[in-house]
């Protein structure tokens, strides 16, 4: 009897793929191949442009902050010769007592200078004229 019963189950799967399979060869199930390519087609197209504007974005929006950054920095540039003209000329002074020579200064302020020898002195505990500076100079 299990025979019998698994013999129509089995019938009544077949009829169901065969009438599932006919229902698609008569275009209720048909597949549109062509709208289907056509919408992935789109779908790429429209995910290109996208990143594409955000990337143009970004680029934009860096440049703007780039520019923001730029434009403080160059400003007390342009100040640095006007405060460097008015400082009386140290070259021409005699040493102090106790001073133990001159100190190039590279790329840096003499008020910078100045305080990085204090610092210096005071971390090293040390009175400033026993101290020998060769030389100071910015690191960019």
């Amino acid at each position: 009897m299990s025979i019998a019963i698994a013999e129509e189950a089995v019938t009544e799967v077949a009829e169901a793929v065969t009438e599932v399979a006919g229902e698609a060869a008569g275009g209720r199930l048909r597949l549109d191949i062509g709208g289907n390519l056509l919408d992935a087609i789109l779908g790429y197209v429209v995910v290109f442009i996208g990143l594409t504007l955000l990337m143009c974005v970004v680029i934009i929006v860096g440049k703007i902050m780039v520019a923001r950054i730029k434009k403080p920095a160059a400003a007390p540039e342009a100040k640095a010769p006007e405060a460097a003209a008015a400082l009386p000329a140290v070259k021409n002074l005699p040493a102090a007592p106790g001073a133990a020579g001159e100190v190039k200064i590279y790329d840096t302020d003499p008020k910078d200078a100045a305080m990085i020898m204090a610092i210096v002195a005071d971390k090293l505990q040390k009175p400033l004229n026993e101290l020998r500076f060769v030389s100071i100079k910015e690191v960019k």
